[in-house]
């Protein structure tokens, strides 16, 4: 399989620990609602402290409180 994410070397661990920041339930209320003590909590520690958050980045290719683009069919 050759994707894009496989250019920038993301690894299978990469990806499991992406999985877990998409399941957050801190990081997805950040996500969906771009607000808030809870969406500055994720900004200060998505950077410094999270290896979920920074696996996210790495995979998706942005940060972990930033917006999801609606899929376009």
């Amino acid at each position: 399989m050759n994707s894009a994410s496989d250019d920038r070397g993301v690894t299978p661990l990469d990806r499991a620990l992406a999985r877990v920041c998409e399941c957050c339930p801190v990081c997805l209320h950040a996500r969906y609602h771009q607000k808030g003590i809870v969406h500055a909590f994720v900004q200060k520690v998505e950077v410094e402290i999270c290896p979920f958050c920074r696996a996210y980045e790495r995979v998706h290719g942005r940060k972990a409180h930033e917006r999801r683009e609606k899929c376009q069919k």
